[in-house]
């Protein structure tokens, strides 16, 4: 059986992923901020738990032990944790900017940095790492999840090129707004009393939960794919698209340049 260690594995995307592969005969390595969130796991044979924090080197190098001790080999690491922050710059704050850019960007580079050394080791191994549509285009209130994401991608590209001659292949998955949880737990800043943020605000909200609620079939598109990248892992790094709403953003970009794309965002999302 092959190995796959998936990081913010206890909820949304990353638990439906370990159930899906365990359900298709991989033994799944999931891991979580904490222990307790591991309850609907636990009923899988093949699915074993372990506490992670990736904003922790020390953290994640006592679990790649644990790990390590109880399995011979890792095939793939799907780089999976990650959270949202939607606010105006200027009312940012610096303890909600430090944990997004922690998780979403740093646990990524810490987690690669840590199995590394044991997919060189094994001569093979593949590493899934998860941005968004936010990785591919800049929409309005991106500005803190869609810098972490497009900094994953530039991490994600780079770092391939290294790996190279190991065996190890890099890919990045970009997909929209799926029906998970994720949407529920952004974080989101205080009402402004500034009429034209709280107009911006209120209407991007709007438009996400639309797209959310439109998406229903996503998730298990996702999932899927996921499974399909581990059992064929691509040599050279591949970015993968997933759902019609990423293609649609990803290709609109493309065809029409940044100053185009800019003013259909404003005139279609912004109304202005």
């Amino acid at each position: 059986m092959k190995n796959v260690l998936i990081t913010g594995a206890s909820g949304g995307l990353g638990k439906l992923t370990a159930k899906h592969f365990a359900d298709n005969g991989w033994n799944v390595i999931a891991t979580m901020i904490s222990l307790d969130l591991a309850e609907d796991l636990e009923g899988y044979p093949n699915v074993k738990c372990y506490q992670l924090d990736v904003t922790s080197t020390e953290n994640i190098n006592i679990a790649k032990t644990q790990i390590l001790n109880d399995f011979e080999a890792i095939d793939v690491v799907v780089n999976n944790a990650g959270l949202g922050y939607r606010s105006f710059v200027e009312l940012s704050e610096d303890s909600k900017i430090d944990t997004i850019v922690d998780v979403n960007w740093l646990g990524v580079v810490k987690v690669c940095r840590a199995f590394i050394p044991v997919f060189r080791k094994q001569k093979y191994g593949q590493f899934i790492n998860i941005t968004s549509i936010a990785g591919l285009v800049n929409l309005p209130l991106g500005n803190f999840y869609h810098s972490t994401k497009q900094a994953v991608e530039s991490f994600s590209e780079c770092m391939s090129y290294e790996l190279l001659d190991f065996n190890v292949s890099v890919c990045t998955v970009q997909f929209g707004n799926a029906p998970t949880d994720f949407q529920n737990n952004v974080v989101k800043c205080e009402e402004s009393k500034i009429p034209s943020y709280d107009k911006m605000m209120d209407s991007i909200n709007t438009i996400l939960n639309k797209k959310t609620s439109k998406n229903q079939n996503l998730t298990k598109t996702i999932v899927a794919k996921l499974f399909s990248i581990a059992n064929k892992p691509s040599k050279s790094f591949r970015k993968y698209t997933i759902g019609f709403d990423a293609n649609f953003m990803k290709y609109l970009r493309r065809i029409l340049g940044y100053r185009l794309f800019n003013f259909v965002i404003r005139k279609k999302v912004l109304k202005s």
